[in-house]
């Protein structure tokens, strides 16, 4: 059945296709890993856009999110849907593509999830920097009248995972983050059924 359309993502999953779990909409699940560690309360949030600038692409460069591997998970979790990130990048008036179809920005932003897989929790999801960073990571399409569309089954794998880990990661930390879950999970057009969660306490 077709989920609903969340801004320009559309993500389509034939009838009697999608997961038991899944229904109209998705959530992603996730395993508890993240290479940084944040340091007990290293004070206020970062405020304003982070800039990523050229060189910091091409060197790959995390610098620009340094100031938030500070953050205890508390302080992560409480700038669910705040984070924007602009990339400086040098493009020519006549460039067709999309950011997301820029192969410099895909590998940057590959590098940022891997290492800051709470990352997508954090975007903003009203301005579609959420949408923008999943179609750096998965293969998609893009229509100017329709947006961005992504490969059903791949946005379904990545939900899933990253349900799971934020999950577990945050439970490690004493925290509860499913609600902010399952608003990302809406903004890329999934709804999770209330059976997801069962046995993951």
């Amino acid at each position: 059945m077709p989920g609903p359309h969340a801004g320009p993502v559309t993500a389509r999953y034939p009838t009697g296709q999608t997961p038991g779990y899944l229904r109209q909409v998705l959530l992603p699940s996730a395993v508890a890993f993240s290479p940084f560690t944040p340091a007990s309360d290293q004070g206020a949030a970062p405020q304003g856009p982070v800039t990523i600038q050229a060189e910091q692409v091409l060197s790959r460069s995390l610098a620009p999110l340094h100031p938030w591997f500070n953050l205890d998970p508390a302080a992560l979790l409480a700038c669910s849907g705040r984070l924007s990130l602009q990339f400086q990048w040098p493009r020519s008036q006549d460039d067709p593509r999309e950011l997301s179809e820029i192969p410099e920005l895909r590998i940057w932003s590959l590098r940022a999830d891997a290492l800051c897989p709470w990352l997508p929790l954090l975007l903003d999801r009203s301005t579609g920097e959420l949408t923008r960073h999943v179609a750096m990571l998965l293969p998609h399409s893009f229509n100017r009248s329709e947006g961005i569309r992504f490969a059903p089954e791949s946005l379904e794998l990545w939900m899933t995972e990253r349900l799971f880990l934020l999950d577990h990661w945050s439970r490690g930390h004493g925290l509860n983050c499913r609600g902010n879950l399952e608003q990302m999970a809406a903004v890329l057009g999934f709804e999770l059924d209330a059976s997801f969660w069962q046995g993951l306490d």
